[in-house]
């Protein structure tokens, strides 16, 4: 029996599933980045409280000093993000290791490189919004020490973007605008096939499914592909009637919003799961918080 080869749709699979995280080299200088800014955060902190106390002791000719009142001061609002903030192992059903996180600063709210290529191709803009702090982290299957993970193993991608009041009230006001042009978008591009390269075809469809069954905003986008035909002769390719889909859930909970990509296959009603634990999660962090 002859083997099966890729198909089209086999390669958007691996892609879709294939998400780039830093390397632990590159997550361990931006944790140690964090770490000096924090340091820096406290040695500040400490100056203050010490120049404070110093003031309270100072000579009063004699007399006893007056009772001092303690002020109660309202926490100011919240920047970066905590990895608390971020799903956690524990919350999918699949035994996973521990996540690679990562943190930075003026992030773009990417939602799908796809998507952004249907509407390159369209003439469309790809600007994405732009956050102030991002967070973000992927749970991979758990394996054994010094076992490679294949891109396979990636169970949940997440990002958490803390941005201004105007950028959320933008992005989710244009979400319907931003997946409109991809509702039947042709993809045409060259293939190996059977040994030989040919130009093949599929049909792309991004549609949102669900909004607003969690947190202050939210969002089911659903992405489809069909199953690819030879342009020449028409020809489907590979196994009769096959198709990929795949989903993700955007959620906002006060100035906080999360992407949520799951790396493999996962029924709607359990993204949706995760989507409402990933609300709870980000409560504490929000601003103002819940």
């Amino acid at each position: 029996m002859r083997e099966h080869e890729p198909t089209l749709v086999d390669r958007l699979a691996v892609d879709l599933a294939a998400v780039r995280w830093p390397e632990p080299a590159e997550i361990r200088a931006r944790a140690r980045r964090r770490t000096r800014r924090q340091l820096a955060g406290a040695a500040v902190a400490l100056v203050l409280v010490v120049g404070g106390v110093a003031a309270v002791l100072g000579p009063t000719n004699g007399a006893a000093p007056p009772p001092v009142a303690v002020p109660v001061v309202d926490p100011g609002p919240r920047g970066e993000i905590p990895p608390e903030a971020l799903l956690q192992p524990a919350d999918l059903r699949e035994q996973s290791g521990p996540p690679l996180t990562a943190s930075d600063l003026g992030e773009s709210i990417r939602l799908d490189d796809h998507l952004g290529a249907c509407r390159t191709d369209q003439g469309q803009s790809t600007r994405w919004e732009t956050s102030l702090w991002s967070r973000s982290q992927a749970i991979l299957r758990d394996r054994p020490d010094g076992d490679d993970h294949p891109p396979s193993d990636l169970l949940v991608g997440q990002d958490i973007y803390r941005v201004t009041p105007e950028v959320a009230g933008r992005f989710f006001r244009g979400l319907e605008q931003l997946v409109a042009p991809c509702a039947a978008w042709r993809s045409v591009g060259p293939i190996e096939w059977q040994g030989r390269t040919i130009t093949a075809e599929a049909v792309h469809n991004w549609a949102l499914v669900d909004r607003d069954f969690v947190g202050d905003e939210a969002a089911l986008l659903r992405h489809s592909v069909s199953q690819p035909r030879d342009r020449a002769t028409g020809e489907l390719l590979g196994e009769v009637s096959r198709s990929s889909t795949t989903s993700l859930a955007i959620v906002r909970v006060g100035d906080l919003v999360t992407v949520i990509v799951p790396g493999a296959a996962m029924s709607d009603d359990e993204l949706r799961r995760l989507a409402r634990v990933a609300a709870t999660r980000m409560c504490p962090a929000a601003n103002p918080s819940c």
